[in-house]
Parts: structure tokens; C-alpha cells; sequence
């Protein structure tokens, strides 16, 4: 067992930044007796200090790391090292400029930033290598050490000589030879064959932008990249301090344009098998003005639930902020029960921490007005200080949960790759394609209804589910195929939709209509997409009940399938816009246009009955109050949590125990606005 599994109770603390304070130790005795009166057990030290480790080349400066592990250890804490890869110093960009990365554009940077390494230098590398097996060496047997923080929201890409000779290797060893480059990547459009492997270079602006097979191995090449240099990064981690799990800090897209996503730039499903636990930073635009709080609640918890389904096992929420963050154009604080709120979201859905970037407020440059346990005013006095240190205070009660687990039999489908290709593909409205956000609008249903649902990749076990949900599965290999045909026919309940199964794994497109393994599984031809324009929407008749459809609609053609509803306008008037079909002991429904909630909640209401996948404690669940449960030595742990900005009641089947205050709870409770109770009951 590695020494986080073993260790009891949440994490609760964050990244802490004691260089930006070694000329004010009035201040850093400050911080500590500050983090006791927060309850914060945890911090996340070294992230970007390489400047101070070594400050010049071969010279080390570790005394002010050793009193950070000597004060925790006074208070019994834990700490969590990071790497410091993520940024270097400067005399390591200016001795050995290779390590600077080359943009799209051609151009050397010079030294700034973060994370502006080549992942090829072997010089960087080396130099990587020689600082992580110093920390190793020294801190290893610590007993305060509890986790590596490898570098720190690993991103980016390079296009220098070296990147582009690792980049021909790469395709060498996948297609052997040019023949087989030139077919995957349809290269007899636009003369485009390649004649001799120097030619292959990475997509540019300055060259070639319109090969979609170039870009998909090109986004799997920065994803090998990365991991590679992430392996060998840890390399002297492992081999010194075998019990010490290692982790590094995945991220989320946004909530630019009004979304919040899981981050794509990198596949993330690919990078958490080289993980010990999943981490990642959670920062949702909590009270914005373009949707409920129960709206940015649900668009978190799939976030959540997707960093969960990556190992199937407890994550940690790596950074979060107690209010406000700084890189928003509008940067607003959590109002007062925001943060305790936010904070149970995250165990809710798996998180065995709550972290926080940062410890104490900066004093300068790009974050200095990010929010921090401790503000500017250095005190515990203000609000921000004083819901943290409750919230801390309110997990100590709540140990026994650390490292529970979750039931779960509702899965939906997310590929990094297809939806890389999704994405980058012609034709259609560019728009509109909205892969991510098309998953959370059917996640929100069952999110809704306290059904817990795991975010898989096509290559997982799809038979411990009851129903998967798939739509827009836009590049299946055969192996997906075959997995889905599989799922269905030994009994499963499998919904798809327009946009699957159109290219395959090169993004090609797939020939002959719906392939063969699909046509068979829905019961359905596929005879075309219209593609609708902003404001323009035709209609679809099911049940009693006539829906509105947008931004797609696809013309099918029912062979074997069953026609549950029909489109009642345009060219497609009377032909199937919903299909089922039952497929050896199993069931396959195909949804032909895109609609709006409405329609998805009366869908899935009829195949939410029929599996008998309605939440067991709560009855009638409301969107605006999530029940969420963890399982753990024979008890159930129910987290209720009124994302509304009024008082909630709620009725529950059974008579629980309270477990912040230590009271019994009867069958009906009332949450204030914002409020949280976490409920234990025997399994």
C-alpha cells in the first residue's frame, strides 16, 4: 500500500509558497500558526522553485525546503513535493538554449513563463533528471513526505529540429513506410505524397493545415511527448522512494464562452495510466450570469466524475481557490457557503482532497489578486479565512470516509481522439459541433436525478453497466464497434446518436454509409446530415408531445429498428428522428436530431424505469439538490447539497445519521441555501 492509500482522513491545504517570504520570517511563522487555526494538514511546496534549489548550475540551496518539512512535521502535517520541471532557471535557458521551445511559427522563445520546455532536449532532460534525484535523495525518507507533484499542469508543444526528428521516428515505428503514411493521410489530395521522410513535417501555418490525419498524429505525438518526458521525469522518484505515489495535476477548458469542460490538449486517458492518482484543478465560475448555480454544479460534477472514471478510484482536487481567481475577465468572489458547498462537491464525487492554490495570497506579479486561505491582510479575520477553517474543521469529522468508493451503472462515452478529430473535421457547423457539451445536456439528466454516472473511454469494461450513453462517437475503430455490439448483445441498454461512427482512426472518412457492425446494431441506414443555421429549427414528434430540433438533423432510415418518432417538417417530414431496436438480448436507441433537455428528460424516463436506475434514498429529486453517495466499510455516505439560492427540503426514504453534527435526521430535511449534509447509513 503507497503511503497516501495508508495515510487517514482528507488532505485539506495547498500550495504554499514560502520562497516569496524568506526575507519576512515574521510572516512565515505566521503562516504556520494560520494553517493550524485553517485545520489544513496538507501542502504542495517546490512547484516553481527550481531557481532557488539550484541557483546557479551544480549548486544547491535546500535549507529552506528543510524547514517547510521540519514545521509540518511540528504539526503533524503532510507534504506534497513537487518537481520543479515546470519552470526553470534562467541560467539553464541561457547556458543551453535548446531547452527553449520553437513555436508554430518557427521562433526560438527566449526565457519566460511557465512551461515553455522542449520535452526532446536531452539536455533538459539530464538537467531534470540531476534535480529530481537530488530531492530523492534528500527528502525521500522523510517521514513527512506524503506525494511527488510531478512539474505542474504539464501543456504545450514544440516544434524545434529535435521535436520534428522525434516526430518522424514516431510515424516511422506506427506506419513503417511512406506508402502507408501517404494512404492513412489521403495524401493524393492537393499533391500532397511524400516522397522521402525529411519531407514529413509537423503541421504549421508556415506549411501544411488541411491534413486532418497530420493533426489527429500529431495531437497523439504531443500526448506520447509528454508522457515520455513525464516517465522519465519520475524516473529517479521511483527508484528512490518506491512507497511515495506520484501524481501531477491534470486541468479543465474554460469557462470560456460560457462552457466548462475536461481539457483535450492532452489525452488524458492515456497519461492517468502513468499516474499513481489522479489530480486535477478545479476552478468553475461559480455565481456567473449566464446560467443557475445548479447549471455550473453539474458541469463541475462531470468534470469530477470524468477524472474519477480515468482510474476508477478516489482523485485529488490539486488546486481550488476559497473565492476568487485572477485570469477571468470578470473575477468574482464565492459568495459566503459557496466554498464549503463547492468543497463537498468535490468529496461527493470522489476527491479525498481539498487543496487550494494558494496558501498565501502573493504579493506581486500575475497572481498576486488570486484568492488564498490567507489574504493580503495576513489575518484570520476576514470572511474567506474564517469558511475555510470551518470547512477544515468539518472534515476532520468526516476521516472515515477517505478513500470510499462509488456504485455506479449509468456510463457515458468521451474519446480524446475522436473528438480531436471531431473537432478539426470539415464541413458541418463549426460552431455548433459542441462534442463536451453535447455530453453534459444528456450527464444533466441523470445528474439531475441523483444517478451516478462514470465518463468512459470506448476501451473500457462496458459490462458492469446498465445503460451506456454514446452519441456523437464520431471515430470508432472496429475494435469500438465490436465492444458496442457486445455491450448490447449480452443485454446491455446502448443510446447513440448523428455524428457516430464517420471517420476512422486515420479520419478517414468510413465509406458505404453507417459501417456494417453499426447498421446491424441500430437497425438503421444513415442517408444524410442537414445542418440547421442559427435560430433555425424544425420539429420532432414523440410521445404526446412535439420537440424542437437544432443545429443538426439527420435523415435515417429505419430497416430492423423500431420508429419511437418522427420529424414533422421540412424534406425529412415522417421519417424517423428516434429508433430502438432490440439487438440479441440487449437494446440500441439512435437519436437522428439534436434537442433540447425536454426531449431528453421524457427519453430517458422511460429507460430510467425500466432499468430501475432511480436514486434508492431520495425521493423526487430536483435539479438544484445533489445527493452523491460513497461506500465504505459496510456504510453508505450520502452528500446532500442544495445548489439553489433558497432553503430546499427534501424527503428521504430512510432515517440517517448526521454525521457533522453527530444527530439522527428523520425522513425530511431543509437545506438552507448553500447548505450541505452528509448522511451515513448502513450499506
Amino acid at each position: 500500500m503507497n503511503k497516501l492509500a495508508a495515510t487517514p482522513g482528507f488532505l485539506h491545504g495547498g500550495d504554499y509558497n514560502p520562497v516569496q517570504w524568506l526575507d519576512h520570517p515574521e510572516i512565515l511563522k505566521q503562516d504556520l500558526k494560520l494553517m493550524q487555526q485553517a485545520h489544513i494538514n496538507t501542502v504542495t511546496v517546490g512547484v516553481f522553485s527550481w531557481a532557488l534549489e539550484e541557483p546557479t548550475e551544480g549548486v544547491y540551496n535546500f535549507g529552506w525546503l528543510d524547514r517547510v518539512f521540519a514545521e509540518m512535521a511540528k504539526i503533524h502535517g503532510h507534504v506534497i513535493l513537487a518537481t520543479p520541471s515546470g519552470a526553470r532557471p534562467h541560467w539553464l535557458s541561457q547556458k543551453y538554449p535548446e531547452v527553449n521551445r520553437v513555436d508554430e511559427n518557427g521562433r526560438r522563445h527566449t526565457h519566460g513563463f511557465r512551461h515553455n520546455h522542449c520535452y526532446s532536449s536531452p539536455v533538459y532532460r539530464e538537467k531534470v533528471r540531476q534535480i529530481n534525484t537530488k530531492l530523492a535523495e534528500r527528502y525521500g525518507q522523510n517521514p513527512t513526505l506524503l506525494m511527488w507533484h510531478a512539474s505542474n499542469e504539464y501543456s504545450g508543444e514544440c516544434y524545434c529540429n529535435l521535436c520534428q526528428s522525434n516526430w518522424r521516428r514516431w510515424l516511422q515505428r506506427k506506419y513503417s513506410s511512406l506508402d502507408a503514411l501517404n494512404r492513412a493521410w489521403c495524401l493524393s489530395v492537393w499533391s500532397g505524397l511524400y516522397s522521402d521522410w525529411s519531407q514529413v513535417l509537423p503541421p504549421s501555418p508556415l506549411g501544411e493545415t488541411k491534413v486532418h490525419g497530420m493533426d489527429l498524429d500529431w495531437k497523439r505525438f504531443v500526448t506520447a511527448m509528454t508522457i515520455d518526458f513525464y516517465q522519465q521525469e519520475i524516473q529517479p522518484l521511483r527508484e528512490l522512494t518506491p512507497n511515495i505515489p506520484i501524481t501531477t495535476n491534470f486541468m479543465a477548458d474554460g469557462p470560456a464562452n460560457q462552457q466548462y469542460t475536461p481539457m483535450v490538449g492532452l489525452d488524458y486517458s492515456k497519461f492517468a495510466k502513468a499516474v499513481d492518482v489522479v489530480s486535477w484543478d478545479s476552478y468553475p465560475e461559480w455565481h456567473n450570469n449566464y446560467e443557475t448555480v445548479a447549471e455550473t454544479a453539474m458541469k463541475t460534477a462531470y468534470i469530477h466524475d470524468q477524472f474519477w472514471s480515468l482510474k476508477h478510484q478516489p482523485f485529488l482536487v490539486m488546486e481550488s481557490t476559497p473565492s476568487y481567481v485572477n485570469w477571468a475577465q470578470y473575477n468574482k468572489a464565492k459568495q459566503p457557503g459557496m466554498h464549503i458547498l463547492s468543497s463537498f462537491q468535490q468529496l461527493a464525487h470522489g476527491s479525498d482532497s481539498t487543496l487550494y492554490f494558494q496558501i498565501r495570497q502573493a504579493q506581486g506579479n500575475s497572481e498576486k489578486f488570486h484568492g488564498a486561505v490567507i489574504g493580503h491582510d495576513g489575518t484570520a479575520d476576514n470572511r474567506v479565512f474564517q469558511e475555510v477553517a470551518t470547512y477544515g474543521a468539518q472534515l476532520e469529522k468526516l476521516a472515515e470516509i477517505k478513500g470510499a468508493t462509488k456504485d455506479v451503472r449509468v456510463a457515458i462515452i468521451f474519446d480524446w481522439e475522436s473528438q480531436w478529430a471531431f473537432d478539426r473535421g470539415g464541413g458541418f457547423g463549426r460552431p455548433t459541433r459542441l462534442g463536451i457539451q453535447t455530453l453534459q445536456k444528456h450527464y444533466a439528466i441523470f445528474w439531475g436525478q441523483d444517478i451516478a454516472c462514470d465518463i468512459v473511454t470506448p476501451d473500457a469494461d462496458l459490462s458492469r453497466y446498465k445503460l451506456v450513453v454514446a452519441p456523437m462517437l464520431y471515430l470508432q475503430r472496429p475494435a469500438t464497434m465490436q465492444a458496442l455490439q457486445a455491450y448490447v448483445a449480452q443485454g446491455g441498454t446502448l443510446v447513440s446518436s448523428y455524428f457516430s461512427g464517420m471517420v476512422d482512426e486515420d479520419d478517414r472518412v468510413l465509406l458505404g454509409g453507417l459501417p456494417t457492425p453499426l447498421r446491424e446494431l441500430f437497425g438503421i441506414k444513415r442517408r444524410e446530415l442537414d445542418t440547421l443555421l442559427p435560430g433555425e429549427h424544425y420539429h420532432v414528434h414523440y410521445g404526446s408531445n412535439v420537440y424542437p430540433t437544432h443545429d443538426y438533423d439527420e435523415v435515417i432510415e429505419a430497416e430492423t429498428a423500431n420508429v419511437l418518432a418522427t420529424y414533422t417538417d421540412n424534406f425529412y417530414q415522417a421519417t424517423p428522428a428516434v429508433t430502438q431496436h432490440h439487438y440479441q438480448q440487449g437494446t440500441a436507441y439512435y437519436l437522428a436530431a439534436r434537442m433540447d433537455r425536454d426531449f431528453l428528460t421524457a427519453f430517458y424516463a422511460k429507460i430510467i424505469a425500466k432499468l430501475q436506475l432511480a436514486n434508492s434514498f431520495v425521493i423526487a429529486p430536483s435539479y438544484e439538490v445533489s445527493c452523491q453517495t460513497r461506500y465504505q466499510n459496510g456504510y453508505q455516505y450520502h452528500f446532500l447539497m442544495n445548489f439553489s439560492e433558497t432553503p430546499q427540503t427534501v424527503k428521504l426514504q430512510r432515517s440517517t445519521l448526521d454525521l457533522l453534527t453527530g444527530t439522527p435526521v428523520e425522513k425530511t430535511v431543509t437545506l438552507a441555501k448553500y447548505g450541505v449534509m452528509v448522511l451515513r447509513e448502513k450499506a
